[in-house]
C-alpha cells in the first residue's frame, strides 16, 4: 500500500498529557488508521527531518456521547506515540 507522507500524519494531539510527554522527547500524532509503525516513522523522518528512534501505536475507542438526547459514539481514531533522537525537537510543538 503507497502512502502521500503528508496523509499518515493527520494532526498532532495537543493534551495536557501529550504536553508532559514532549518534555521526556514524545511527539503524539493522530494518524492515518491504515498506517504502519515504519511508515509513521518515515514519514516523520521526510516531513520533519529527525531522527525518530521508536513509535508506539494505539487505537483510541469511541466514546459514548449524546446529541440532543439520541446516543452515539464518537469516531474511533488511531494514535502514534513517537521518540525522538536525543536533542531533537519538531519545530512546530514548539512555536517556531
Amino acid at each position: 500500500m503507497s502512502f502521500n507522507y503528508e496523509s499518515i500524519l493527520i494532526e498532532p494531539v495537543l493534551s495536557e498529557k501529550a504536553n508532559i510527554l514532549r518534555e521526556q522527547g514524545k511527539y503524539v500524532f493522530k494518524v492515518d488508521p491504515r498506517a504502519n509503525k515504519i511508515q509513521i516513522k518515515e514519514a516523520l523522518r521526510r516531513l520533519f527531518n529527525v531522527h525518530p528512534v521508536s513509535c508506539t501505536v494505539m487505537v483510541v475507542g469511541g466514546k459514548p456521547k449524546r446529541l440532543r438526547n439520541r446516543p452515539g459514539y464518537t469516531s474511533t481514531w488511531k494514535k502514534a506515540v513517537v521518540r525522538l533522537a536525543k536533542d531533537e525537537k519538531i519545530g512546530i510543538f514548539e512555536g517556531v
